[in-house]
């Protein structure tokens, strides 16, 4: 089983950036594909980004593609959302999630932890 915690999220204003973190518990984070998810009030769960086991591949919905990164450090059970040019749309919680026994994936289903989701609010 395996626990996760987000942090990092925050206030900013548009065209700044914020760093959010996924810490997991647990010694078999690198058996797990994770993936971000956000969602904003009266919006649907959106996929945000999503990387695989060993970090050597990633994928990204196309409205943050350029302008967020996913990374993960399997040392230290960590996964990663670097945010840059963020918009007042980008609002939402962001959650983290962790899918085992897959490469990569984008469906919320394939995901087997989720953590609290951490607040991200983006002013214009």
């Amino acid at each position: 089983q395996v626990q996760l915690v987000e942090s990092g999220g925050g206030l900013v204003q548009a065209g700044g950036s914020l760093r959010l973190s996924c810490a997991a518990s647990g010694r078999t984070f690198s058996s797990y594909a994770m993936g971000w998810f956000r969602q904003a009030p009266g919006k649907e769960r959106e996929f945000v980004a999503a990387i695989s086991r060993s970090g050597s591949s990633t994928y990204y919905t196309d409205s943050v593609k350029g302008r967020f990164t996913i990374s993960r450090d399997n040392a230290k059970n960590t996964v990663y959302l670097q945010m840059n040019s963020l918009k007042p749309e980008d609002t939402a919680i962001y959650h983290c999630a962790a899918a085992g026994e897959i490469a990569l994936t984008i469906r919320p289903t394939r995901y087997d932890y989720w953590g609290q989701g951490t607040q991200v609010t983006v002013s214009s």
